[in-house]
């Protein structure tokens, strides 16, 4: 398996301002879907090499089941390694450290996401439901051997996506 070299980033495409824009919209709209099935507003979406193609859409499953991890385990059952390195992971959220990891072992070579996890933990507080590690993700990059190109925070839609989160966890 080769890989790109890494002050290129992931092969494949580079997502222009509006498809990210478009693409953590779209993972906020499968956050939506989570809280109507009675789950945390995390919600995950694997976008092929073109930047266009949504491979698959993932909805929070429970503390241990994250959306963007089970998008990862489900999209390396489904795809090649050498296909997931040329695809992007979107969510509005910044992936926890087992995501990360998660998204990192099943090959997927760039993750993109809105709100970090810090501005989450600022807005849930010390909600029993939602015990957020300070690990950012770019930490669990940075430690990896394999250049997986990380995108975020997204400040357009940081807004948006704790709006959701105030609903959620205030209510």
């Amino acid at each position: 398996m080769t890989f790109p070299n890494p002050i290129l980033g992931a092969q494949g495409l580079t997502p222009t301002h509006a498809q990210i824009l478009r693409h953590l919209r779209k993972s906020n709209e499968v956050a939506l879907r989570a809280v109507t099935l009675g789950c945390h507003p995390f919600g995950a979406i694997l976008v092929g090499p073109d930047q266009e193609t949504v491979l698959l859409e993932q909805c929070n499953i429970d503390t241990v089941n994250h959306a963007e991890s089970t998008l990862a385990r489900i999209a390396a059952t489904n795809y090649s390694p050498e296909f997931l390195w040329s695809c992007t992971l979107y969510t509005a959220v910044e992936p926890c450290c087992m995501c990360a990891g998660t998204a990192y072992w099943a090959n997927i070579g760039r993750v993109v996401y809105g709100m970090s996890e810090h501005q989450l933990l600022q807005e849930t507080g010390g909600h029993k439901e939602n015990p957020t590690m300070s690990v950012p993700s770019r930490y669990v990059f940075d430690h990896c051997q394999k250049p997986v190109e990380l995108i975020g925070p997204i400040e357009e839609i940081v807004a948006e996506t704790l709006l959701l989160h105030r609903a959620f966890w205030h209510e």
